[in-house]
């Protein structure tokens, strides 16, 4: 397939963009900075393009088949953040233009403020608060691709993102906030960015989550 990827210089985009080239896909990457994506190959083109705009988007989304994000914004702790509605809003205007109807995105568990009751103690009192402003405005994008019915969306939920291999577990998932095992408590807390970039790929083929959230974890 045709594929434009948003985030590609990012620790999970750089995964992404393997794979998928890997699996013989022919890869856009939209960076802010070229010059940080070293990878070369035959069928990657590496563009220059401003994600918060439509106009910067569209030329690099025409043709395309599906647009993947692995974009990710730093935490704040004095001010909201709106990286991820700001951008996914120039990015489905693009998209409308230029007729690609298929994005497949990634945020996080937990991203619901309420979800996080069944967490661990650390990760629910110590690591959610800090990290709250990032997934606020991931619920609020989540919430925005809810309401959006022309273009078939995929949002992808994992837990924490680890630098180990990839792997060729099998994935559970969740049309949920978390995975949960059979007493509601959520199965593990992390996961491999390659697994994750693994299972955003294995979407192109499937409309298993077409307009839904799926939270993920491997076995």
């Amino acid at each position: 397939m045709k594929i434009a990827v948003l985030g590609a210089t990012g620790q999970t985009g750089q995964q992404l963009v393997n794979q998928a080239l890997q699996q013989g896909h022919s890869v856009t990457a939209v960076v802010r900075n070229p010059g940080k994506l070293t990878l070369t190959h035959e069928n990657l083109k590496v563009v220059e393009g401003d994600i918060f705009s439509e106009d910067s988007l569209k030329p690099h989304f025409k043709g395309q088949d599906a647009v993947l994000s692995c974009l990710g914004f730093p935490i704040s702790f004095f001010y909201g953040i709106t990286g991820y509605t700001q951008s996914m809003t120039a990015a489905l205007n693009a998209m409308r233009d230029a007729k690609v109807n298929r994005i497949i995105t990634m945020t996080s568990w937990y991203t619901d403020p309420n979800s996080g009751s069944n967490s661990p103690l650390l990760i629910r009192f110590m690591l959610l608060p800090m990290i709250r402003s990032v997934l606020n405005n991931m619920y609020e994008m989540e919430n925005f691709l809810k309401q959006t019915d022309d273009i078939n969306w995929t949002v992808v939920r994992p837990p924490g993102l680890k630098n180990t291999p990839t792997t060729a577990n099998e994935f559970l998932t969740h049309e949920g906030y978390y995975v949960p095992d059979e007493n509601g408590l959520p199965i593990g807390a992390s996961v491999s960015r390659g697994d994750v970039a693994r299972f955003m790929l294995s979407l192109l083929n499937n409309n298993a989550w077409m307009k839904k959230a799926v939270a993920i974890i491997t076995k």
